[in-house]
């Protein structure tokens, strides 16, 4: 016998050797495997309840009717869906590697203590010198979970306002109207608008002469609102019939008459110009004046 102390040296020595560490460094990967499977098996529940139950806050029978037929909604549940599932069962994939990999450590009798310290001061100073990268990272997945905006959305970030591209966890991809392509660090980002959720209002002001009857132009742009929201190739762009206010105000020459117009997200701009253009057709064919031209300029129709 050599003076090494093997436990391999019986069979009974060999046998209670397996039953001791190797064992337990078994049964602690079986749990760690098991571990890991119910909790994805957990966050795809729970991020498919997430994904149903935003799509029906606050939705009305046009909206769900209109993504329904172009699968619009869907594919961007679909997207943010995977995109967190993703990042939840990365978290929880590490978080269970590391805790199995130190008790493996810990039942074979390595030292934890002096490793812990090292990367505890080797976490501090990276997190000191990443201070903004975590931010940004952090950021990125509430924006991700409370499903802030997504790909095709219309947004006011302060700093730009455009359509977004492109959504990951540091960064936010825009182009704005001119077609330049904006990056946003996500932990920059104090406030967001989002223009594409749910529905948009547009407010047109439709001026007239001031000496016109408001009991007489205002019934005629009433009609013309309501033409508009029957006509098909509009009424899919509107949620329900614009509805006319009445005068606005009365400065000058001009009295200016104002229609709200509820409308499906980025249809906000359409909208006003169909209404004006077959206002300016309606006003002409019944005799309706335009305001007097001023000599410091002319009144915008």
């Amino acid at each position: 016998m050599s003076g090494l102390d093997l436990p391999f040296d019986t069979w009974d020595s060999t046998v209670d050797w397996l039953l001791g560490a190797p064992l337990r460094v078994v049964l602690i990967l079986l749990f760690a495997v098991v571990a890991r499977w119910a909790a994805h098996r957990a966050i795809r529940g729970v991020v498919d309840g997430a994904a149903k139950r935003a799509d029906e806050h606050e939705r009305s029978s046009l909206e769900r009717a209109f993504d329904t037929a172009t699968g619009a909604r869907r594919e961007r549940r679909r997207q943010r869906a995977l995109t967190m599932g993703s990042l939840l069962r990365s978290i929880a994939t590490f978080v269970i590697a590391t805790v199995a990999l130190l008790t493996i450590m810990a039942e074979l009798g390595m030292p934890l203590a002096p490793l812990l310290t090292s990367a505890g001061i080797g976490g501090v100073a990276i997190g000191f010198g990443a201070q903004s990268l975590v931010k940004d990272f952090l950021s990125g997945i509430f924006m991700i979970i409370e499903d802030q905006y997504g790909v095709g959305d219309l947004v006011d970030t302060g700093e730009a306002v455009g359509t977004v591209e492109e959504v990951t966890l540091r960064v936010t991809r825009l182009r704005d109207a001119s077609g330049v392509v904006w990056f946003i660090r996500n932990g920059e980002i104090i406030r967001i608008g989002n223009k594409s959720q749910g529905w948009a209002v547009a407010t047109i002001d439709i001026p007239v002469a001031y000496d016109e009857d408001p009991a007489r132009v205002i019934p005629l742009l009433r009609e013309v609102s309501a033409q508009v929201y029957a006509d098909p190739e509009w009424s899919d762009k509107l949620l329900e019939e614009p509805s006319v206010a009445g005068v606005e105000s009365v400065s000058g020459g001009t009295m200016t008459l104002r229609v709200f117009a509820k409308t499906r997200p980025g249809e906000q701009w359409g909208v006003p110009r169909v209404i004006r253009e077959r206002a300016k057709e309606r006003f002409d064919d019944e005799g309706v004046r335009g305001p007097r031209i001023s000599p410091f300029g002319d009144a915008q129709f």
